[in-house]
């Protein structure tokens, strides 16, 4: 009985690794602009339906896209240092294990996708089809990280749709497009991480595109993000001072952030990555002060 447990536990280990239940930190990446998306919506507390539906949608959509992820980029993931010892690359399980893992998490969000407006529903259609397609952008596009902005971007029109019942507004979308900043400048540091390993492999990525030039262009992402958020606010709030202060506590990360990625160290990067969802929960919590 105790092997057979043993052997149990450890295949379910094998499942968090594929869908990286382990690493919270991409999944707090989604999970920020998508609670953006509903306060913004709302204009204020969505509700405790629309948070429940979104928050289960956020993580049972990531748990899919890591495990369409690795089952798409098996074979490459075995040629970079950082990833050659994910459950697919390493063999320790099968690809039609992680495919019926990731049907499991596609089930779970087409049951919360039916309970999104009919209108809606189309703009969540469209959000799983750019999560199917980043894996292959690495190999068609040189700035692959350009696709999964869209993917991580698109709870916020989403959010709009399903609240307000109709299509998404200019601002749903210059929301996202913020976002989009950002998503572009903290994948180009994580991928920052596996610049030799993708050179020798072939794998497109940002930080390979930009060269030289990444660690100055992801303070530009930066800049465009914030520039973007902060006119935004003086637009629809022009008196939501904490706003304001909260946008200046993200700033402060990105400095921080900044003192990790600028000499391109391996470790650093991927430190700096993994704390970038705090510039996303500052944002966020200008965005409840503006509502309060």
């Amino acid at each position: 009985m105790n092997a057979i447990t043993t052997q149990i536990t450890g295949r379910l280990w094998q499942y968090i690794l594929l869908t990286r239940f382990n690493t919270p930190a991409g999944a707090l990446l989604l999970l920020w602009p998508t609670m953006w998306g509903l306060w913004l919506a709302a204009e204020g507390f969505p509700g405790w339906k629309w948070l429940g539906i979104f928050v289960g949608g956020v993580f049972a959509m990531r748990a899919f896209g890591c495990a369409v992820n690795d089952i798409t980029d098996r074979k490459l993931d075995a040629k970079v240092a950082r990833t050659q010892n994910r459950p697919l690359a390493k063999q320790t399980i099968h690809t039609a294990e992680a495919v019926a893992v990731a049907g499991l998490f596609l089930l779970v969000a087409f049951i919360l996708w039916l309970q999104l407006p009919t209108g809606a529903r189309w703009w969540a259609v469209a959000a799983v089809a750019t999560t199917i397609l980043y894996p292959f952008g690495k190999r068609f596009l040189s700035t692959p990280q350009a696709l999964l902005g869209i993917a991580f971007s698109f709870s916020i029109p989403l959010a709009y749709a399903t609240i307000r019942d109709a299509p998404p507004p200019a601002e749903a979308w210059l929301f996202a497009l913020a976002n989009w900043f950002w998503v572009m400048a903290y994948d180009t540091i994580y991928a920052m991480c596996d610049l030799k390993d993708d050179i020798n492999a072939g794998i497109n990525s940002s930080a390979r595109k930009l060269g030289d030039f990444n660690v100055k262009a992801i303070g530009m992402l930066y800049a465009a993000a914030i520039l973007l958020l902060s006119g935004l606010g003086l637009w629809f709030w022009p008196t939501a001072i904490f706003y304001h202060v909260a946008l200046i506590g993200a700033m402060a990360w990105v400095f921080r952030f900044w003192t990790l990625y600028r000499n391109r160290h391996v470790d650093s990067c991927l430190l700096a990555f993994r704390m970038n969802h705090w510039f996303g929960a500052f944002v966020w919590a200008g965005l409840v002060s503006a509502f309060a």
